[in-house]
């Protein structure tokens, strides 16, 4: 069995994977696979390694420190592709994949077009950023896709492919805490973690860690893990069936305007769920939405509320206060 995990995993961080996210995270959890990324031969030396995080199914059985009062900083684990990014006074010179970790696959060329290529406030030394080269949820497999695009040979091919990079990590560290350094590099024309994303992009769990560095790191690191962080993952697809009442449309922080559909009630997993989010005019339109209309929606690692389907055809007249809204300007 670990022999086919390893092939599984090759293969999920190129892109092509052969299994289902929350297959792989069964079988491994059932075989005591602990293995993480995979080893690129011909590869480069991240200058930090990049630890995977520690997986929790349950947040009872998160570590102690989550529940001893500190300062918990939460954001989506976004599903895509791990790159290291690494800059000297402030310019970039190196971009590299995950790899297994200690050692990824140079693609400089390729996120210069993504990133910025130079901060505006860093003039001495070398800082390496990590994030997720990731691509939209509209796109069908969209984490095929993203990783996909960083084995592309053609870089023009590279350069039309619909892919962000979103910031999660930073070293050597400039400021107190994880919030504070993700604010810090927003200011620089990243996107973080910290934003709308996961209302654009695909995740597959959350990501809870102490927001104090020095708290962080106190708690120590296992050969694969920090132990001041971890991700909640699901494993199981919970789902409900609702009614959408009406459909409003809201405005991200960028500005962005997506329609979200207000919901009848429905009791998913542990949480009851009022909205979900719709992305755009066209997944309306593919899953033949109305206002009225019965529907699917699934929680799983997903963790922002997602529609995938629409039961039946509902009826439109016992929809309340107007059906769609449109936002103020």
């Amino acid at each position: 069995m670990h022999k086919f995990l390893d092939r599984a995993s090759k293969l999920y961080y190129e892109g092509t994977p052969i299994i289902k996210d929350h297959e792989f995270d069964a079988l491994a959890k059932k075989h005591d696979y602990n293995k993480v990324g995979h080893t690129v031969t011909d590869g480069v030396p991240h200058y930090f390694s990049m630890r995977s995080l520690q997986k929790v199914f349950d947040l009872a059985d998160a570590p102690d420190w989550y529940n001893q009062g500190h300062e918990v900083a939460c954001s989506p684990k976004l599903d895509g592709a791990a790159v290291s990014l690494l800059y000297i006074n402030g310019q970039l010179v190196q971009a590299l994949t995950r790899g297994d970790g200690k050692v990824g696959r140079d693609i400089t060329d390729k996120m210069q077009i993504v990133v910025p290529n130079r901060f505006l406030f860093a003039s001495t030394g070398i800082v390496q950023l990590t994030g997720e080269v990731v691509a939209p949820k509209e796109i069908p497999n969209s984490r095929n896709y993203a990783a996909g695009a960083l084995n592309l040979k053609n870089i023009d091919e590279f350069a039309c492919r619909r892919i962000q990079f979103v910031l999660y990590g930073a070293g050597p560290n400039e400021t107190p805490s994880w919030t504070k350094e993700m604010e810090r590099y927003a200011n620089t024309g990243f996107v973080t973690v910290l934003e709308d994303v996961a209302i654009t992009y695909p995740t597959d769990g959350l990501v809870y860690r102490l927001d104090s560095y020095a708290k962080h790191h106190m708690q120590g690191f296992t050969s694969q893990h920090p132990r001041g962080s971890f991700a909640l993952k699901s494993d199981r697809t919970a789902s409900g069936i609702t009614r959408i009442n009406k459909v409003v449309w809201q405005v991200g922080k960028s500005g962005r305007i997506s329609p979200v559909a207000i919901l009848e009630p429905v009791q998913i997993g542990d949480a009851i769920v009022r909205r979900a989010t719709l992305h755009n005019i066209n997944i309306i339109d593919e899953l033949n939405l109305e206002i009225g209309c019965e529907v699917e929606v699934i929680r799983s690692g997903e963790i922002i509320p997602r529609i995938v389907r629409r039961v039946d055809g509902g009826d439109p007249s016992e929809a309340y206060d107007g059906g769609y809204e449109f936002p103020e300007y």
